[in-house]
């Protein structure tokens, strides 16, 4: 997570969203950088103790963004970093099982430690799917996102690609694609609506609860 106080702005980082590529290029110009554990801060958390710690202390109303990948794509994202030879004697290794083996995985209701990645809806929603980020961009459309963070920021900002995964083998068998689908229909929606929208969303925030 970063924050930049003078532009009232946090960025909410998803894991394999291209959050790598993001920081490279937003860091010298942001005021707070969460490292490690809280890197990958949920939109949740930063909405219920983050955001409120921050209007106190620097004022303003803060906004937060954050960049939702096509579902499918990013769980491929995740296997093929966790394929990676250098971590094949790590529990999150995943060498050993097929892309469509980990996709069951994932889903399943209790994931081998190798498949626990969360989800992108985890990450961003809170009580009854409640969208908790004020900008959320798509992946596919990244010149949005670009064009947002050079006006907010007052200069241009370009993400350099970071942080690339080997190329490996990634297929999926139809049924296990609408599996998929079918278990993480509320994800895939969502980015279906982001991407009718041209690839940003700006829901109004409300005060209810989460």
């Amino acid at each position: 997570m970063l924050i930049f106080t003078a532009q009232s702005l946090a960025f909410v980082a998803v894991p394999k969203t291209g959050t790598t590529a993001l920081e490279q290029a937003l860091k010298p110009h942001a005021d707070l950088s969460f490292g490690k554990s809280l890197k990958h801060t949920t939109a949740q958390r930063f909405h219920r103790k983050i955001r409120p710690f921050l209007q106190d202390t620097f004022g303003g109303s803060f906004e937060a963004f954050a960049v939702l990948r096509q579902p499918e794509d990013q769980i491929r994202s995740w296997y093929k970093y966790r394929s990676r030879d250098e971590i094949a004697d790590k529990p999150e290794y995943v060498g050993h099982m097929s892309f469509d083996e980990f996709v069951r995985e994932v889903i399943s209701d209790h994931p081998a430690p190798c498949a626990g990645i969360g989800s992108q809806w985890g990450m961003l929603t809170g009580w009854r799917g409640r969208l908790l980020v004020d900008h959320l961009f798509a992946y596919e459309q990244w010149s949005r996102l670009e064009e947002f963070l050079s006006d907010r920021l007052a200069t241009r900002i370009v993400c350099e690609t970071r942080n690339v995964s080997p190329h490996v083998t990634a297929e999926l068998e139809p049924k296990t694609r609408a599996l998929l689908q079918q278990k993480r229909s509320d994800e895939f929606a969502l980015h279906a609506r982001l991407m009718d929208a041209g690839g940003k969303l700006s829901p109004k925030r409300r005060t209810a609860a989460i």
